[in-house]
């Protein structure tokens, strides 16, 4: 889906704008904009991460044209939870004015927080938590309990003079939580009894027929894979699934083992939860990894990074034999997580390379290790028929996951022109319980590249590839400037080409022919020399050996 970019029309007193920045067609980046009377506020800041297609990149952020020069206007930025794909770009965004306020609930906070201080930015916050209330100008915020894979997620239902929106986050609805904590389906229905306006709803699992299995049948089954195991164990999971952690730390204390923790998020994260008392740790069970390195091999499980097959992760790390534990024959893998879409075959690079070094691989495809943090066709059903919006904005997904969600709320008797498939940059006005599309910005991948925000391009990232896979060829060559007789030259390198220069020797004269052909029509102009190199190279390199590298000519007077 690709719509045409056209400016929006000034919005009107008393009407309430919603723009996705970022989290529609694709999983990450969620970012929503609300503005009202000149006011805005924000719902998350994620990040997206890489994908294979995307080479040096470290991070993709949303791009903040929506709100880049009315920094003033927004009186907050509200947090459903702590995962890097709602929280990872607030550092970003807080670069261009440090002072607005963050609104989540502690554990959300305080991932936030130290992130942030690895920014060195110190941000103004407000903890909140569920069934409270808060004004922000135009703005009355009221947070709702829901379960995911992180502690202290929350949905946000935002009233104005306009009308009713209400924004799930990420939600599932388990009624067996771990923590007791299950998704607010009577604040759901008080809500829709009063009418909900607009409801943007978490889309990731709305192609999933049936409902999600409950956290509370993964336990037992880490608890049994961990009592088979008969050498060392390593578990890889999202570094914020305090949930997972909780059950890995039970199961090995229940078999007498020990657990260290490995990679910096990990580490942090587990602290932090442990600290705010999210993460109850069983006395004794955690070790560092020194100590760790001095147990039997039977009496330690390794807690890691991961599980999407992050090239710089713990678990990638091991699997090219590049980390200090060295993965062998009785060794024992868990990757307790979902995969994310795009992250497939970095995942089974991961999986393949384990298991050539002897250890058994455990996954989601082969047993009961992990359950989704999102909410399947079944639960999101039950949600339409609770609440009965007047209009439906699916979210957070790419569009076949947007699109069976748009079913789903069709299913339940929601009309067809009520509900819609947006992606990044679609402008929406609500008005007395209509909703209107009113226009479509042009909002591009901002990409982190080092210490480098935004200088990197489509156009960069498209010379990166072809220089990945096609290779390089230089060709250099001197023009007498009065005559354009070739002096020196033509000189040809290649890099990732070809192993023997000599095969260049068939497109030499070629070149020395389109050269002297161009010359003797009076052309003395470097670049067109240059121009003209180019051409003939890559037709013969197209024709002979059906390749299409990057053709760097360089053309100087003499």
């Amino acid at each position: 889906m690709n719509s045409a970019v056209y400016e929006p029309r000034t919005l009107a007193p008393g009407t309430l704008r919603v723009i996705p920045v970022g989290g529609l067609g694709e999983i990450g980046r969620n970012m929503t904009v609300f503005e009202i009377d000149g006011k805005l506020l924000i719902v998350d800041c994620g990040v997206l991460f890489p994908e294979e297609n995307q080479p040096g990149v470290d991070l993709i952020l949303p791009d903040f044209a929506p709100v880049r020069d009315r920094l003033d206007d927004i009186l907050g930025i509200v947090l459903t939870h702590g995962h890097e794909d709602h929280i990872g770009a607030v550092p970003y965004l807080l670069r261009l004015r440090q002072d607005i306020p963050l609104l989540g609930s502690g554990l959300t906070l305080a991932l936030i927080e130290a992130k942030l201080k690895e920014h060195r930015i110190t941000p103004y916050t407000l903890e909140v938590r569920e069934g409270q209330h808060e004004k922000l100008g135009p703005f009355d915020l009221e947070f709702i309990a829901v379960n995911h894979s992180i502690p202290d997620a929350l949905a946000v239902a935002i009233t104005t003079s306009a009308g009713v929106v209400l924004h799930t986050g990420d939600f599932k609805m388990d009624q067996l939580p771990l923590d007791d904590r299950i998704t607010d389906l009577r604040a759901f229905a008080r809500l829709g009894e009063a009418g909900v306006d607009l409801f943007l709803v978490d889309s990731t699992n709305a192609d999933v027929p049936g409902f999600t299995a409950s956290e509370r049948a993964i336990g037992p089954v880490l608890e049994t894979v961990i009592a088979k195991a008969p050498r060392r164990v390593i578990i890889a999971s999202f570094s914020s699934h305090v949930h997972r952690v909780q059950q890995v730390l039970d199961a090995a204390h229940a078999n007498g083992r020990k657990v260290a923790f490995m990679g910096r998020s990990m580490v942090r994260n587990m602290t932090i939860a442990a600290d705010l008392g999210y993460l109850k740790v069983p006395e004794g069970v955690l070790v560092d990894t020194k100590k760790a390195a001095e147990l039997p091999d039977n009496r330690i499980v390794y807690m890691s990074t991961g599980s999407q097959g992050e090239p710089m992760a713990v678990l990638a790390r091991m699997a090219n034999l590049e980390h200090q534990i060295e993965v062998g024959k009785g060794d024992t893998v868990i990757l307790a997580s979902s995969l994310i879409p795009g992250n497939e075959n970095a995942v089974y690079r991961v999986i393949n390379g384990l298991t050539k070094l002897g250890a058994t691989v455990v996954h989601k495809g082969n047993a009961k290790v992990h359950v989704s943090g999102h909410a399947a066709a079944g639960e999101l059903l039950y949600c339409f028929n609770i609440i009965q919006p007047k209009n439906v904005l699916p979210v957070h997904g790419e569009f076949r996951h947007l699109v069976a969600n748009q079913q789903l709320a069709i299913d339940t008797g929601i009309p067809e022109e009520n509900t819609f498939i947006a992606e990044d940059g679609t402008v929406l006005d609500l008005k007395d319980g209509v909703v209107e599309v009113v226009g479509q910005l042009d909002l591009g991948y901002v990409y982190v590249d080092g210490s480098t925000v935004g200088e990197i391009t489509d156009a960069d990232l498209k010379d990166r590839r072809i220089l990945a896979e096609e290779g390089f060829i230089s060709i250099f060559a001197a023009i007498d400037s009065q005559t354009g007789r070739i002096i020196v030259g033509p000189e040809i390198q290649s890099r990732g080409f070809a192993e023997d220069d000599a095969v260049f020797d068939d497109v030499k004269p070629l070149i020395v022919k389109a050269l002297t052909e161009a010359a003797e029509n009076g052309t003395r102009d470097t670049h067109a020399f240059s121009q003209i190199i180019r051409r003939t190279v890559g037709r013969w390199v197209n024709s002979q050996h059906r390749r299409r590298p990057m053709i760097v000519p360089v053309v100087i007077e003499a």
